[in-house]
């Protein structure tokens, strides 16, 4: 079933996701070569209780930690360990809470120090490539629309996305209906209506699209081993145009 919210629920469900922006926001601080994936986690997962919420991944269907952290060639769901980020690494940061009865979820790749034209080439198309397929969630579309933007956008750039994994409707539940593929055919799949809300979350390879779980039972990576990018933003379906719910300017602001 796909939930219509109202108002109200979407307001609840905004300051769910702006406590996760921040949060990344507070960890984009902390992301330089020497950290490991596990303190940034506790740093995280400290913030998200200060404020009154819960980590929304801890705990959920058995995973581990408060945060993914999936570096260089692991597209998602890479789970913080002692890890230590080098000079060069990219590293995708995957985040929900739970507050007041509904979740946020939002997802941005990071930089470690200096990386490569590639990896930089790679992490700018994916990021346009999630406002590409924003532009397009409006009333009477489907979720094929925003699919269809998000590959077309990154398959010009050379690069390839992701089959297996999909954003996906939110909030009284992490993941509810619709899902949402990166890829796809205008005019196709569920209906976009107003009041609801929905992730959208490309993750793009720099090479092949194949991918693997590794034997944690979490972590996805890319089958030829190449770097993958993923970003993240939830967003209510309006007239006119999206109510984007969560923001990467905490990230990005000097």
């Amino acid at each position: 079933m796909i939930n219509i919210r109202t108002a109200e629920e979407i307001e609840i469900i905004r300051e769910c996701n702006l406590l996760v922006s921040k949060t990344l926001g507070l960890l984009k601080k902390h992301i330089k070569p020497g950290v490991k994936t596990v303190e940034l986690d506790k740093i995280a997962e400290e913030f998200i209780r200060d404020n009154n919420a819960e980590p929304g991944f801890l705990g959920y269907q058995g995973y581990p930690k408060t945060l993914c952290t999936s570096v260089n060639n692991q597209v998602v769901h890479g789970i913080p360990s002692d890890y230590v980020l080098a000079e060069g690494d990219i590293v995708s940061i995957d985040c929900g809470v739970k507050k007041n009865g509904y979740y946020g979820d939002t997802a941005y790749s990071f930089a470690v120090g200096a990386i490569g034209t590639d990896k930089e080439r790679l992490l700018r198309i994916t990021r346009e490539s999630l406002f590409e397929g924003i532009k397009v969630a409006l009333p009477g579309n489907r979720t094929g629309d925003i699919g269809f933007a998000v590959q077309q956008y990154c398959e010009n750039a050379g690069y390839s996305v992701v089959r297996e994994l999909v954003g996906h409707g939110l909030g009284k539940n992490l993941h509810e209906a619709p899902e949402v593929p990166n890829y796809g055919k205008r005019g196709k799949g569920h209906k976009l209506a107003e009041g609801m809300v929905i992730c959208i979350e490309p993750m793009i390879n720099m090479g092949r699209k194949e991918v693997i779980q590794e034997k944690d039972g979490w972590t996805i990576r890319t089958r030829d081993k190449m770097p993958s990018a993923h970003f993240e933003l939830a967003i209510a379906i309006q007239k006119g145009a999206p109510d984007i719910l969560s923001t990467f300017k905490y990230i990005e602001e000097e």
